[in-house]
């Protein structure tokens, strides 16, 4: 270390310290006392080893029958799941001045409840795999789907997500989303509500807000945005609908936008690329975006007429 460095550390040092008794949120040094990253991320790996169970392997569990590895499995991430949401309990006001048994014995209610709801999980994500494959020509197989589609993991991660966001549990779930969302670049809330046969394709760019209500055989592309119209009102907003309703059988192509808690999309309607929308369309509605004029070498280029209805949208 060079002599500035050297003649400097210590005053610096001291000025960090001291700045930590300040008493704000970013002061806090108790860094056993929140839910860890780690951990959540190994219970999502073993949760999707449950759910998939023919498609992650494990090293860990030497053993060659399915019962005994699920029991394994299943009895591992009760366990740190409990753990993790006893730890995520002491950020609920609710639970503020609560004693550690009364916290424990809430969290193995959460958590029994949330394991309970597994086979349900598994019902909902078969329908993901299946409008996925019927969806996409270019998917190989569901096989292929489950082992290698950034859009399943962050559909079956908000699944895991908001079955614990509706038991009311704080802090666990955005932390579920956040890292399927640093994996695979969607972005969806825990408390969205999302039906059967959800698909995304490609999906980097996607978000999904936290109201968002999506009904059965929804598609969406890349860099959809489902969104606040306004964030003005700040912590006023919360608990008002803030975010779309997506009716069944709706389709939304790239770089669409659609913005409002009162902004409903009808039934079997379809959204184009990069439209902006922030009022309601009845179902069956088509919309686009007229073509916007070109230039080539400085001259000016225009479709003269509209191209068919099957033209004005497109899929990578």
């Amino acid at each position: 270390m060079g002599k500035l460095i050297c003649d400097n550390i210590a005053e610096i040092i001291s000025d960090i310290t001291t700045d930590y008794k300040k008493g704000r949120p970013i002061d806090k040094q108790d860094i056993f006392g929140q839910p860890d990253r780690d951990t959540v991320k190994d219970i999502i790996y073993k949760l999707n080893r449950i759910v998939y169970a023919g498609y992650y392997v494990d090293r860990t569990y030497r053993i060659y029958n399915l019962s005994t590895t699920i029991a394994a499995l299943t009895e591992d991430v009760a366990y740190n799941l409990n753990k993790q949401i006893a730890l995520a309990l002491h950020f609920d006001e609710r639970y503020a001045g609560k004693g550690e048994e009364e916290i424990r014995l809430v969290a193995e209610d959460y958590t029994v409840s949330f394991m309970k709801q597994i086979p349900k999980i598994r019902e909902y994500l078969d329908t993901d795999i299946e409008a996925l494959y019927v969806g996409d020509p270019a998917a190989e197989s569901k096989d292929a789907i489950i082992i290698a589609y950034p859009g399943l993991f962050a559909i079956t991660v908000q699944r895991y997500a908001h079955v614990l966001y509706l038991l009311e549990v704080p802090v666990l779930p955005r932390v579920m989303t956040e890292i399927a969302h640093s994996k695979t670049g969607i972005d969806i809330n825990p408390g969205a509500t999302i039906g059967k046969y959800f698909f995304i394709d490609h999906g980097t760019g996607v978000v999904v807000g936290e109201t968002t209500v999506i009904g059965e055989n929804v598609k969406i592309y890349q860099g959809v945005t489902l969104g606040a119209l306004s964030t003005r009102g700040g912590r006023g907003l919360i608990d008002k609908k803030r975010h779309p309703t997506i009716e069944d059988n709706v389709t939304i192509y790239s770089g669409a936008s659609i913005l409002g808690g009162d902004t409903i999309i009808g039934e079997g309607s379809v959204i184009g690329g990069n439209v902006f929308l922030t009022k309601s369309v009845p179902p069956g509605t088509k919309v686009h975006v007229a073509n916007q004029e070109l230039k080539f070498d400085g001259e000016s280029f225009k479709e003269t007429k509209e191209k068919d209805d099957k033209d004005w949208f497109y899929v990578i």
